[in-house]
């Protein structure tokens, strides 16, 4: 197995005194483990930071055997952590997509989604601004694995909070019922704090 491709970082798990096993999404190949040698260091650890983009090349000998995995950083977004509702969203994003997609599968519109969804909150001056992004996520990916709500959240990019918190409310209701059970449950509790950030935000 060999696999070079650009990839957003999604987790990240010391493993020994020195590694880390890291989970990427990738275009092509879905989100993919790693083992990266020496990913506790000083230099490579600001690489690993969830939603940084990389460029990831994954190495085994076996399909069966995790892979050594080697990063470089193209884009960092170590500025947006300095922002505690940014830092909040993409804590939730990308904990999100680890925990509830399976290994090795394409999801080529699921990665695009995440990519814009991190490129919105970058870009946008306030958190109106990628909300309605998070709203539209949280929705393709509960379609993605087959959970498609009956009646998706009508969101637009005028969305005002009231609209945007009913999304919220309705994708999150889905996610916890059928993506994050058992436990997966606790990556919720990174939800529970962005929104609820959100509604202090906007009171």
């Amino acid at each position: 197995m060999h696999l070079r491709a650009q990839a957003l970082i999604l987790g990240v798990r010391q493993h020994g005194e020195h590694g880390a096993i890291v989970r990427a999404l990738t275009h092509e190949a879905g989100m993919i483990a790693g083992y990266v040698r020496g990913g506790r260091s000083r230099t490579i650890r600001p690489v690993l930071q969830p939603a940084n983009l990389v460029t990831g090349e994954w190495r085994a000998r076996t399909e069966e055997q995790l892979a050594g995995l080697t990063v470089e950083l193209v884009h960092s977004r170590a500025p947006l952590y300095t922002e505690p509702l940014a830092a909040a969203a993409l804590e939730w994003v990308t904990a999100l997509t680890a925990v509830a997609l399976p290994e090795s599968q394409p999801y080529p519109r699921l990665y695009a989604a995440l990519d814009g969804m991190i490129g919105a909150i970058e870009a946008a001056p306030a958190a109106r601004g990628w909300a309605v992004a998070l709203v539209r996520y949280e929705d393709l990916l509960l379609a993605e694995l087959g959970y498609g709500l009956d009646e998706p959240p009508a969101i637009l990019g005028d969305s005002g909070w009231p609209d945007i918190l009913a999304g919220l409310a309705l994708t999150g209701g889905e996610i916890e019922a059928h993506l994050l059970t058992d436990r997966r449950a606790e990556a919720l509790a990174a939800r529970a704090r962005l929104v609820d950030r959100l509604k202090r935000a906007v009171a």
